[in-house]
């Protein structure tokens, strides 16, 4: 049975030190941030939505091949963190027994459950952030947790929760670097700021095999999805990520298209991007009786 080892070493001491402070050099600078009204920590809800739908209507790719198959014929319950729109979890349906999704937003939360009742799924949904709520979800036999990593300092009790809550296997998906790399160009564009190029998904794998974890890995790439429903969505939403107001909107506009981005097919930048790393690893949890 895998467990995260009680006590880390310290080469593992000091690769959780330096994915914190990798996540830490994110911050943006004070006298940027406050000269403007709005928040730069956009959430997207349009662009879960429209994933979830794409992945119902076609699912597919390694997250979703490993999820099944540690669901196997028989099915079994699957436990979504960081559940967002379900595209992780709601394509499982005909294989899902019953359905926890964890996520710190209501309305992502109450679409989901909504989104799931016509797949025959019921799902309890706990609002708050992980490994906080942890104490209240129950275990599953597959525990899911697609592109929350990166949000995560303080890495080795948010994993810790997660292998304890799955009894085969937990599948995590997230991006080959960290996901606002994307938007790099165009903070040195519009401020002059270089910004970080990690942490990588080589530092997630490394330090949760320090932590005692039979991590497997799969590299893949997804392809293109139009994320927004208009260009002009995504232009608004970029602007407010990069700390720029309104009256910004034609130059962000005109550097998305200098940079080849599609104005038929708008993708999200900063949110999951399109090089991905499928994880897993065996869960610790108890196994139920057959």
């Amino acid at each position: 049975m895998t467990t995260v080892r009680e006590t880390v070493s310290t080469t593992t001491e000091h690769l959780l030190r330096a994915w914190a402070e990798d996540l830490a050099a994110w911050r943006i600078p004070e006298p940027i941030l406050s000269a403007v009204e709005e928040s730069p920590w956009v959430l997207p809800e349009e662009v879960f939505t429209r994933r979830t739908e794409h992945y119902l209507a076609e699912p597919g790719g390694p997250s979703y091949e490993r999820a099944m198959e540690a669901l196997g014929p028989g099915g079994g319950s699957v436990l979504d963190i960081g559940a967002g729109g379900g595209s992780a979890s709601l394509p499982l349906a005909a294989r899902t027994t019953g359905l926890t999704v964890v996520d710190s937003s209501r309305p992502l939360l109450d679409d989901l459950v909504r989104r799931a009742a016509p797949l025959g799924l019921t799902p309890a949904a706990v609002c708050g952030t992980w490994p906080d709520v942890a104490a209240e979800v129950p275990e599953a036999d597959v525990v899911l947790c697609h592109h929350v990593i990166y949000n995560v300092p303080d890495l080795e009790p948010f994993v810790t929760a997660l292998t304890r809550h799955a009894r085969r296997r937990v599948v995590a998906e997230i991006t080959v670097r960290h996901p606002l790399t994307e938007l790099n160009p165009y903070w040195k564009r519009f401020h002059g700021l270089e910004r970080p190029e990690g942490p990588t998904a080589e530092q997630v794998i490394e330090t949760l095999q320090a932590l005692g974890l039979q991590v497997t890995a799969e590299r893949w790439t997804r392809p293109a999805l139009a994320e927004y429903k208009s260009f002009a969505t995504l232009v608004d939403v970029t602007r407010r990520r990069l700390c720029l107001p309104p009256d910004r909107r034609d130059d962000v506009a005109d550097a998305l298209r200098d940079a080849g981005v599609s104005d038929e097919s708008p993708p999200d930048l900063g949110s999951s991007g399109r090089d991905l790393v499928t994880l897993w690893w065996p869960g610790s949890a108890r196994r139920s009786a057959g």
